[in-house]
């Protein structure tokens, strides 16, 4: 699959897997109408192709005691490769930030941190962010509500993406 070229039956087991990443590749045949062999097979070249990158179960944070979920924007004190660099190093070492992309816009990362409680976003902040040497501004929103986190590619907009 060098030269990825997705059809209706792989757009079809991209979207069934992208709801239910734990589904058998019999299960999978019934849902997209091909043999589990053949299923098993797309799904090994998807894989391979990096197409699907991995699977993972959805975890109900505030069930499990973190029903605090905030967005963080920070901004730099100055940029450069070695400055990004530590600071990417602090992010990955952070487990309570759950996702943090480089973004356009009047910040340079966006952080998704999800904490126990207000205390511990505060302690979260001001002991280990706000401390950062490469940290000039923060701005953070609370969540209160969320209507909508499905992650991943919207079905309908799965589709055969550009030659590389």
């Amino acid at each position: 699959m060098h030269d990825l070229k997705l059809d209706s039956f792989d757009i079809a087991i991209l979207t069934a897997l992208q709801r239910d990443g734990a589904l058998t590749n019999a299960a999978l045949a019934e849902i997209v109408k091909l043999s589990p062999s053949q299923c098993s097979r797309r799904r090994a070249a998807l894989e391979e192709a990096g197409v699907i990158e991995g699977y993972s179960a959805r975890l109900g944070a505030a069930k499990l005691g973190y029903g605090l979920r905030a967005i963080i924007r920070v901004n730099l004190s100055s940029h450069g490769q070695r400055k990004e660099d530590d600071f990417a190093r602090f992010v990955a070492t952070h487990p309570q930030i759950r996702s943090a992309f480089s973004v356009s816009g009047d910040a340079d990362y966006v952080l998704d941190v999800r904490v126990r409680d207000l205390d511990a976003f505060a302690d979260f902040v001001h002991r280990h962010l706000l401390p950062h040497p490469q940290v000039s501004q923060v701005r953070s929103e609370i969540v209160l509500k969320t209507l909508k986190d499905d992650g991943g590619v919207a079905p309908g907009l799965v589709a055969t993406p550009p030659p590389s």
